[in-house]
């Protein structure tokens, strides 16, 4: 995530604000721009000063729901497109919503949204192709929010799990609540869960139908990396959860969930790849350097931006390491957990480059 500020008064601002808390602008990001402070121009249009000439609108979540931040250019009159969506590209994605008679659902549709919108940030970053599937029905992505049933009509519950299913993202909107989320993953038995982290593991799938299985040269080479994935996923489901993972397998995954089947290895490997991404993005933004006193500390003179710069992939790790080692310290002096719970072995490394090289093909 880039550093943003004020084109205003130069406040330093996050990815998520609707206001600066300086001079009080309107703040929208638009992906063409960024992050930008709006002027109003009439009804419902407003300008902004690093795009003289356009018009923007807000996302309809945006001026109805406040569950999104983000403005859309409005096309000249008689223009190509000139009858826009109402709804920006990341909302775009979303089919379903949570049911907002519930009381509580608008705040986790709007944490849905915020992790939503931190991933189409990375992957618009990072030039990966992606459309609704109001634009292509076929190949497109969609996520869709949905509640567990505790009694339907016919007296049985009805559990939502987390998934993906040709191009349909289905995320259960327990995920987005804190406490739930914290007790899964303890009943799991896992260190890592996250939201962002739910929707960049989901989204892997998705690439892996977009960007390997049509490829043949591609698939025989994830083959040879990950495994067979014409495997019975359903008997390495159940494998899994009778029998837990392997020993010994942090010597060949990121992660025990990535052991269960040659799937779930990419797309736990696929959403580390962008939890590195993001982080080394932030962390170059931010200036962030270590030069610790010891030589045989983790040192990194200038951490490098690994989307905007041609950073080479062992660079990459080599930056990576100093910044979790920085971060899990960092997070241990205020009395939590580390940030980050891994540690990469040889393989789990050269799976991680296999995917930095089918992400560097499909932009």
């Amino acid at each position: 995530m880039k550093v943003f500020h004020c084109d205003h008064c130069d406040q330093l601002l996050f990815f998520e604000n609707v206001n600066c808390v300086r001079c009080g602008r309107a703040l929208a990001y638009v992906p063409e721009v960024g992050l930008t402070s709006l002027d109003p121009a009439g009804r419902h249009r407003w300008t902004s000063p690093v795009a003289p000439g356009t018009m923007f609108r807000l996302c309809a979540n945006y001026s109805q729901h406040n569950v999104c931040n983000w403005a859309i250019p409005v096309p000249k009159r008689g223009s190509k497109g000139e009858a826009t969506n109402a709804l920006c590209r990341a909302c775009l994605l979303t089919r379903t919503i949570p049911n907002l008679s519930q009381e509580g659902n608008i705040r986790l549709w709007y944490k849905l949204e915020v992790a939503k919108r931190r991933l189409v940030y990375t992957l618009d970053q990072l030039g990966l192709p992606y459309q609704s599937k109001h634009e292509d029905p076929k190949a497109g992505l969609a996520f869709e929010f949905l509640e567990d049933v505790p009694n339907g009509p016919d007296g049985q519950g009805a559990c939502v799990l987390t998934g993906h299913h040709d191009g349909v993202i289905t995320i259960n909107v327990a995920e987005a609540n804190d406490a739930e989320r914290v007790k899964r993953r303890t009943e799991l038995g896992e260190p890592y869960r996250t939201l962002l982290g739910h929707f960049r593991h989901e989204v892997g799938h998705y690439y892996w139908d977009r960007l390997i299985r049509d490829d043949p040269p591609r698939l025989e080479a994830f083959r040879a990396r990950f495994g067979d994935e014409r495997a019975d996923y359903q008997a390495a489901l159940k494998r899994h959860y009778e029998q837990g993972p392997a020993k010994n397998w942090q010597d060949r995954y990121v992660s025990a969930y990535a052991t269960m089947h040659p799937w779930e290895d990419w797309a736990e490997t696929w959403a580390h790849y962008l939890h590195m991404s993001d982080t080394l993005e932030t962390a170059a933004a931010c200036g962030i350097a270590l030069v610790p006193s010891r030589r045989d500390e983790p040192t990194v003179k200038k951490v490098p931006d690994p989307i905007a710069e041609d950073v080479s992939f062992e660079r990459m790790i080599t930056s990576w390491s100093a910044v979790t080692y920085a971060l899990n310290n960092l997070n241990r002096g205020m009395g939590h957990d580390d940030t980050y719970p891994f540690v990469l072995s040889t393989e789990a490394v050269a799976k991680l480059h296999f995917v930095h090289q089918t992400v560097g093909a499909a932009t």
